[in-house]
């Protein structure tokens, strides 16, 4: 397992660049909501910890996983978001369910990053079970939500430097 000794809420503080100027938008699924709420609330923790306004994160739900990268898109396409975090959670089944939905959000969300040229963080656990779901989104791994927060941040930062 990539992170069975890796705390992923565990981050250089210093090393982060200030998200004071930045704007952000998450969305996030409702489905396995125990899950989402929870990587949700270390994703916008991070980014208030790390300096960004409140007024400037735009938090909206969407039903499950597979819709966050349309919701990302029209976050994209009708505000002023510098980012995205897309927060997700699917847990295998017995079904090729899981394969499917993975696949289509991970390509989907790609897409839109290149499409609109903005940072759209994956921020989707796609974990054997619910076990595993519970020790990334704050559990004995950390929260992934944290690390994808730094993400964001890092890479929208990253997109003004280079955009001077």
């Amino acid at each position: 397992m990539a992170t069975a000794n890796t705390n992923l809420s565990h981050y250089d503080k210093d090393s982060i660049p200030s998200a004071s100027a930045m704007s952000f938008g998450i969305v996030v699924s409702e489905w396995n909501n125990q899950i989402t709420d929870a990587l949700l609330q270390g994703a916008y923790d991070t980014l208030i910890e790390n300096g960004a306004n409140p007024e400037n994160i735009i938090v909206k739900r969407v039903p499950g996983t597979y819709e966050l990268s349309l919701a990302a898109q029209l976050m994209l396409e009708n505000t002023e978001v510098d980012g995205v975090v897309a927060i997700g959670s699917v847990i295998q089944g017995e079904t090729k369910h899981f394969d499917f939905v993975c696949e289509a959000v991970s390509q989907g969300i790609k897409d839109v990053n290149l499409k609109f040229n903005k940072p759209v963080v994956f921020c989707v656990l796609t974990d054997n079970t619910l076990q595993q779901a519970i020790d990334r989104s704050g559990g004995k791994h950390g929260n992934k939500g944290v690390e994808c927060a730094v993400a964001g941040i890092k890479m929208v930062a990253l997109k003004k430097e280079l955009e001077g």
